[in-house]
């Protein structure tokens, strides 16, 4: 999961362009990254671990040091951005609990770092709390606002976040403009977002920042994805992929172009396969089981799905799978009833337009149609331009007999199954 992760637009216009043969134009070629789906190693891991060895040896030498704690922390959370190992998680909050434990909470880096890995976990009111405080101490404001305005996103506190947004106004920084950006596609203006993450790259690139040219290159593949420039999309993810010959986010980025726009289901599942062996996270059993489902293999759809939940159940994810867990359960009938319950939880957890989405998506597949309408009006309709929402919407409107509201919605959904998946293209197609 990705620290500063953007949401996508309804705006963003997909564009497939097919070839006088109906089948969409090819933009990948294997040649192009088959040299980093099976790595001899990685080196990236290796020297984070070997950090970690050199940083506890220290630590163990002069336990008093307890500075060394956040540093050790912090190489385990560049473990879990590297593997998606949730333990490596935990052991950045632990370390970093103890760090501040230490120092009395007095220290606002580490405070903010506490708070970051919250994040990380959507435990995000607990977050907040870590940032007050931070900002309470009074040092660092620039920073700890950065985090609140992190915070503020992931709560739906859009006006909170907007006021610590224009506080740390820099069009020279790098931070600014990357949340700048996700100000900007949060309001549905994906054209204006791409601007500021592209003058974002400008100065990774000017600055030789191997780190924040890899978070340039991967988030503006995504960006890029969703306006349906497919071919910058991609050239974005090989970028990243030279800098960074393990970093699995890109190659994922990669596989669904495979998968959406190629419709090369084999070759998109050769992919997830090879980054499986080293990034191993529960979400690519979804990704795997969509493609089961447009392969029309209902079964291996299945055994992904129970994959799924099986990881889920062996390791402690908390609340970082609701989402994914109430579109499932939502989808089948008989277990509306258990969404309904998560997304509840969801809503109180981040009370945003999305979380406020799954909770009207629920009770439309609890059968409740009109409170699904009312949960709508009040809490998603224009505060979320993401796809899957404005497809929630436009069946909600169906179930309640509103077919004057559902056709522009599906104009605009035809144009966005590139960013759904191809599994949408039957599910508009019937609205």
């Amino acid at each position: 999961m990705k620290p500063y992760k953007v949401i996508p637009a309804l705006v963003f216009t997909i564009l497939f362009i097919f070839a006088c043969d109906n089948k969409p134009t090819q933009i990948t070629k294997a040649s192009d990254y088959n040299q980093y789906l099976h790595m001899a190693g990685n080196e990236s891991i290796d020297f984070v671990n070997k950090e970690i060895n050199f940083w506890q040896s220290k630590y163990d030498a002069a336990p008093n040091q307890k500075t060394y704690l956040g540093i050790i922390a912090s190489k385990y959370a560049t473990l879990f951005e590297y593997t998606g190992n949730i333990k490596n998680l935990y052991k950045t909050e632990n370390l970093l609990t103890q760090s501040n434990e230490a120092s009395n909470y007095s220290s606002v880096s580490t405070i903010r770092s506490l708070g970051r890995n919250y994040i990380a976990q959507h435990r995000f009111k607990e977050a907040l709390v870590l940032a007050k405080k931070a900002l309470a101490i009074g040092e660092g404001r620039i920073e700890t606002q950065k985090l609140l305005f992190d915070v503020q996103m992931e709560l739906g506190n859009f006006t909170e976040a907007e006021t610590n947004l224009n506080a740390i106004k820099d069009m020279k920084d790098f931070d600014y403009l990357i949340r700048l950006a996700k100000w900007n596609d949060h309001k549905g203006d994906l054209k204006t977002a791409i601007t500021f993450m592209e003058k974002a790259r400008d100065i990774a690139e000017k600055e030789d920042n191997k780190t924040l040219k890899i978070w340039s290159y991967s988030n503006l593949g995504d960006f890029y994805g969703h306006a349906g420039m497919i071919q910058e999309s991609y050239d974005s993810y090989l970028k990243t992929l030279a800098i960074n010959p393990n970093y699995s986010y890109a190659l994922k980025g990669i596989a669904w172009i495979v998968f959406s726009h190629e419709r090369s289901t084999k070759e998109a599942k050769r992919i997830v396969e090879a980054i499986e062996v080293t990034h191993n996270t529960p979400d690519f059993f979804l990704l795997k089981s969509q493609i089961a489902q447009f392969e029309g293999n209902k079964k291996e759809a299945d055994l992904n799905e129970k994959a799924y939940f099986n990881m889920l159940n062996a390791n402690n994810y908390g609340a970082m799978y609701n989402k994914y867990n109430t579109l499932i359960y939502a989808d089948e009938k008989e277990n509306a009833a258990k969404a309904l319950e998560i997304a509840k939880i969801e809503v109180d957890h981040r009370p945003t337009p999305d979380s406020y989405d799954l909770l009207a998506w629920s009770y439309l597949n609890t059968g409740e149609n009109k409170k699904a309408l009312e949960i709508a009006k009040a809490h998603v309709i224009g505060k979320s331009f993401e796809p899957k929402v404005q497809y929630h919407l436009a069946m909600i409107y169906k179930a309640n007999n509103m077919a004057q509201k559902v056709a522009p919605i599906k104009e605009e959904l035809l144009s966005s199954i590139y960013e759904m998946g191809p599994n949408f293209e039957k599910k508009v197609n019937q609205l």
